[in-house]
């Protein structure tokens, strides 16, 4: 029996490209669903080549011309990294027809070197897009739901969702494998993935020498997630230069597994900390390296706060990347220690969240955002203390407590 399909957010944007573009390069950490999605979309007008077979890879590299003639388009060509030398041979035969659209799908789960390549070889040509993990409202068969601060009349969902589904759902995480097969058992999912995603993945990037090391710095990153990253002591604790930590942070950027969130500055006269926070794209992939096996100690223990931040900064992340757009995602914080968790650059305003590990928001903890408004003023909407309950209510001017699930 066929694996059910999830629909994803991506799609119209997609199918919008398909048709605006000779060429559509699709990447994303591995086993986020890139070549489940095109099959879905194109697999009965599109031949489907998957580059990571040794003979295949072999026969694409060895001759890319011959390789390229030999499957005409419309092609999907999974998994471009192992093949790069293709693409400018898939430039020239997309200049020979400029003007005809959708000829070529790519995917490709390195975006570091693959990076390069593409925009050497395809600038102009194609439509750049991302897969991440599932956001929520793909697994929960809503992926074109709006983000609270879109809606005008915003609607309280009416499914409650209990603390211990919510926790349960932030260690398994999003990535589709575990969302179809919900009797994986997510240890072991999780340690493969890694384990994949070093040996495979890492090894082929330039900066990675001493992957024993790496993993340490993966989980010495996961217990810093949420916090302002000083990599100095990061890699003082780890004995590495601050060098190699810097390499090693890019890397996990440009291969989708970390968010970056930089501070937001604007000219407000305040001293303002410039310090960046890091998150984990994959909430179970932080768990899993916090080693976090059940939702009470998950909830309770040291991590909880952590967890539940990167849970909302990554359903926030996902959601705008899947339609394709570049997420304008900030915290802010003064040196006098004022901070409001997520600032989201929306529809030319500021819409500042504050996270909260609690099922009983209370009008004190809508001072930051009340801060960040009277500074802002005009730039600033209506702010958001989102809580693990399931209540929805106003906590001040302009600030309302909004249940997790809302999001």
């Amino acid at each position: 029996m066929p694996d059910r399909y999830i629909k994803r957010s991506l799609e119209p944007v997609i199918r919008r490209a398909v048709k605006e573009f000779p060429a559509v390069v699709l990447t994303g950490p591995r086993q986020s669903g890139k070549t489940t999605l095109l099959k879905h979309l194109f697999g009965k007008r599109y031949r489907y080549v998957s580059l990571e077979p040794p003979d295949i890879r072999m026969a694409a590299t060895e001759d890319p011309r011959g390789f390229v003639e030999m499957y005409p388009p419309p092609v999907i060509f999974d998994e471009v990294q192992y093949a790069p030398d293709l693409l400018p041979y898939i430039k020239e035969k997309i200049d020979a027809a400029r003007e005809r659209y959708g000829r070529y799908l790519i995917t490709g789960s390195q975006n570091l070197l693959l990076m390069e390549r593409v925009t050497e070889s395809l600038a102009g040509r194609a439509a750049m897009l991302r897969l991440l993990p599932l956001a929520r409202r793909e697994a929960e068969g809503c992926p074109q739901k709006k983000l609270p601060w879109e809606i005008r009349r915003p609607v309280h969902e009416k499914k409650a969702v209990s603390p211990k589904e919510l926790w349960k759902g932030f260690l398994r995480g999003g990535y589709p494998e575990l969302a179809v097969h919900p009797k994986r058992d997510i240890t072991l999912w999780h340690s493969s993935y890694i384990q994949a995603y070093l040996e495979r993945d890492l090894r082929s990037l330039r900066q990675v020498g001493d992957l024993t090391q790496f993993q340490n710095f993966l989980r010495a990153l996961a217990a810093r997630s949420a916090q302002l990253l000083r990599l100095s002591d990061l890699s003082r604790d780890l004995g590495i230069a601050v060098n190699t930590a810097k390499a090693w942070l890019s890397v996990l950027e440009a291969t989708y597994q970390i968010i970056v969130l930089r501070p937001y500055f604007a000219n407000v006269g305040k001293r303002l900390v410039k310090t960046p926070k890091v998150y984990f794209t994959d909430v179970g992939t932080l768990c899993y390296l916090a080693g976090l096996r059940d939702p009470e100690h998950a909830a309770s223990g040291p991590m909880g706060g952590a967890i539940f931040e990167t849970a909302a900064v990554s359903e926030i992340f996902k959601t705008l990347i899947h339609r394709g757009v570049d997420p304008q995602i900030y915290f802010w914080r003064t040196s006098a220690g004022t901070e409001v968790d997520i600032v989201v650059e929306s529809a030319g305003r500021l819409v500042p969240l504050e996270i909260k590990l609690t099922s009983t928001p209370r009008p004190a903890m809508a001072k930051s955002l009340e801060t960040f408004r009277e500074d802002f003023m005009d730039k600033a909407a209506p702010g958001y203390v989102l809580h693990t309950g399931d209540i929805r209510l106003p906590l001040a001017a302009g600030v309302t407590a909004l249940p997790f699930a809302d999001l």
